[in-house]
């Protein structure tokens, strides 16, 4: 029998240093007397991790506050020019690539359109890589330096299998090494950490950790785009399933005779019925047109036609029913309506939804499930993504070792949704356009 593994001073100091490091990210700014209460770590080695993180330029003084009878207590937080991350959203029609502080303000973005047939691997890899050297070079007010990139993080639409493998049925990619396909393209830099997950978990980490679903330990973040997926959080934890699949939201099925044809090669998808493709697709087979060149401006002038009516009622019925199999099926707290078609879609449809889920699914957990928009807006692939390299850079304690790849199945670190108390939560975006300041406040649910 293996011998269990001791834990040397190295891994107690790296525990110390991502303890106090995680505390100070989503709670701070906080007095070093607040951290030992919080952390349970005695007042010497909070003073010997803050100064060390101090030293590192990792953490900063953030002002003071009185004490009661005694010297003011100097606040801390994490500094946000001390790193820098990105986020890829290898969408539907586009890829976008932004460029994050540590504190999750975009810096610098690309948008890359993709044509219809656009998810060739090879072109894909190439636009990534235009991207990259986009926001890097001459998007952010000044050049990034290499050395302050602490990793690149990559949502996909498809199944991310062994941390770098892609599986994308609806786009025609069959275990796509993209992982390795990108190193050797030559066009990121060497040694940085990279992590590849399906998008629609990047979405479900950043609506959990920063958005519509903090607070809850039991929650579904869903994804509704061209296409349609989940993230299913249990117990505070994504659940990935046997092989990383689990979440694969809409490809359930709707309709088993006559259903409609689904991207996949099935029939009767949910995605079928509410993702933005299939309902624009629905709605031109009803004698509907648009003059938008894309299916965000062609799906908002359907919203406007008074004639689309009764398809969008349809549509809340669909989605209802979807939703309603969420319910039955995983018991969670709270739903996240999101990605970019639901978030143009929801404000029109929720209270549509909610009824039609109402009268699907069981009464007892449907009462006790809230069903709300998520909050980050069309970021939130692109941000959930940036969060895999800030969850391996407040795992390590601020150490990052370079060249590593992860992502899928129990290969990001810190998957977990952080608890918080009720206090200040620093530099965490909490809408599109609305990222709070590293020195400005929100409240954690």
């Amino acid at each position: 029998m293996a011998e269990p593994h001791r834990r040397t001073v190295r891994d107690l100091r790296r525990s110390n240093r991502s303890t106090v490091l995680t505390k100070l990210y989503f709670e701070g700014p906080l007095s070093r007397q607040e951290l030992g209460p919080l952390t349970g770590l005695s007042s010497g080695s909070i003073s010997n991790v803050a100064g060390e993180l101090i030293a590192d330029g990792i953490v900063e003084d953030a002002g003071s506050v009185e004490s009661d009878g005694g010297r003011p207590r100097t606040l801390l937080r994490v500094a946000p020019g001390s790193g820098h991350l990105v986020g890829v959203d290898v969408g539907e029609t586009r890829i976008r690539v932004e460029l994050f502080d540590l504190a999750l303000t975009e810096l610098a973005r690309a948008d890359l359109p993709l044509p219809p047939d656009g998810h060739d691997v090879e072109r894909v890899v190439r636009l990534i890589g235009e991207g990259l050297q986009q926001v890097l070079l001459g998007g952010a007010v000044r050049p990034v330096p290499v050395t302050g990139l602490l990793g690149i993080g990559v949502g996909v639409p498809g199944i991310v299998d062994s941390g770098s493998v892609v599986h994308g049925q609806t786009i025609g990619w069959d275990a796509v090494p993209l992982g390795s396909l990108l190193r050797e393209s030559g066009q990121l830099p060497a040694d940085i950490p990279l992590f590849i997950d399906n998008g629609a978990k990047t979405l479900g980490r950043a609506e959990m950790w920063f958005g519509a679903g903090r607070g809850a330990r039991n929650a579904v973040v869903t994804l509704i785009g061209s296409g349609v997926g989940a993230c299913v959080i249990a117990d505070g934890v994504p659940y990935q399933g046997a092989s990383s699949s689990a979440g694969e939201w809409g490809h359930t099925v709707l309709q088993v005779v006559g259903g409609r044809g689904c991207r996949c090669g099935s029939r009767g998808c949910l995605e079928a019925y509410v993702g933005a493709e299939a309902v624009l697709q629905r709605w031109r087979e009803r004698g509907g047109s648009w003059t938008a060149a894309d299916e965000e401006g062609a799906l908002a002038e359907l919203l406007a036609d008074p004639a689309a009516g009764p398809l969008l009622d349809e549509t809340a019925e669909y989605l209802g029913a979807g939703i309603a199999d969420l319910v039955n099926l995983f018991n969670p707290e709270r739903i996240v309506v999101g990605g970019w078609a639901g978030l143009l879609l929801g404000p029109r449809l929720l209270d549509r939804v909610r009824d039609a889920a109402a009268s699907y699914a069981l009464r007892h957990p449907f009462a006790g499930t809230s069903l709300v928009l998520g909050r980050l807006g069309p970021d939130a692939v692109t941000v959930g993504a940036a969060t895999l390299p800030l969850a391996r850079f407040l795992e390590a304690g601020g150490a990052v070792r370079s060249g590593t790849e992860a992502g899928g199945r129990g290969a990001e670190p810190g998957s977990s949704v952080p608890e918080r108390r009720g206090g200040a939560a620093q530099g965490l975006p909490s809408a599109r356009g609305d990222r709070l300041r590293p020195s400005g406040a929100g409240t954690p649910g």
